[in-house]
């Protein structure tokens, strides 16, 4: 079991999984919410299943998966069923990721939760990471990445905790606003201090 646990959190498009992957380049176990939250509603799970059994056959593809745009589209507009589906997905991802970062091997683990702040899961990390990225920059990228529409993109990012708000729940910090030999130099030097740390502790 991994002696630390680094939770890695920011807003949509602020370079989280770029960071997570460079973690992992340099050998650190990285524990991923997002990829969690899909396979907890994958085909044959009790996830899936419930889901089904709340909103019909209709919401499963011709291939018997989830289909997650009506899902999204059905919940979005609905907070009753947003609030049953997450009541639902909440326990069964955060089960999984305390077993998979109890499982992690390497010196320290990376949790990367993208609502981390929102769902107040500081309890279950050492120390909260916070990939920082001003606003403009972050839609810019957003639309760019999802060919989404700017009000979408504006309206996640006013669901999401506010800059300020992550900040302050941040141990430390990733200012994600340069190019990749500038994120993964930060990378490298959080990497020798989380060792550094985890070493002072054996």
């Amino acid at each position: 079991m991994s002696k630390l646990v680094i939770g890695l959190t920011g807003g949509i498009a602020s370079g989280k999984t770029t960071v997570s992957d460079l973690f992992a380049k340099l050998g650190i176990d990285i524990i991923d919410a997002d990829v969690i939250a899909r396979e907890v509603v994958a085909k044959g799970t009790p996830g899936l299943a419930a889901i089904v059994e709340k909103f019909g056959d209709d919401i499963l593809t011709p291939d018997l998966e989830l289909d997650r745009q009506k899902l999204r589209t059905i919940v979005f507009s609905d907070n009753a069923k947003k609030d049953w589906l997450n009541a639902l997905l909440h326990p069964l991802i955060r089960e999984q990721m305390q077993l998979q970062t109890a499982s992690a091997t390497s010196p320290y683990c990376i949790l990367s939760v993208p609502l981390l702040v929102e769902n107040k899961l500081n309890a279950m990390v050492s120390r909260t990471l916070v990939v920082d990225i001003d606003e403009a920059t972050q839609i810019k990228r957003a639309i760019a990445r999802d060919n989404s529409e700017q009000a979408i993109i504006e309206s996640i990012i006013a669901s999401q905790a506010s800059r300020t708000q992550r900040l302050a729940a941040a141990d430390d910090v990733i200012v994600n606003n340069k190019d990749l030999d500038w994120l993964s130099a930060q990378v490298k030097d959080l990497h020798q201090m989380y060792l550094n740390i985890v070493n002072k502790n054996l």
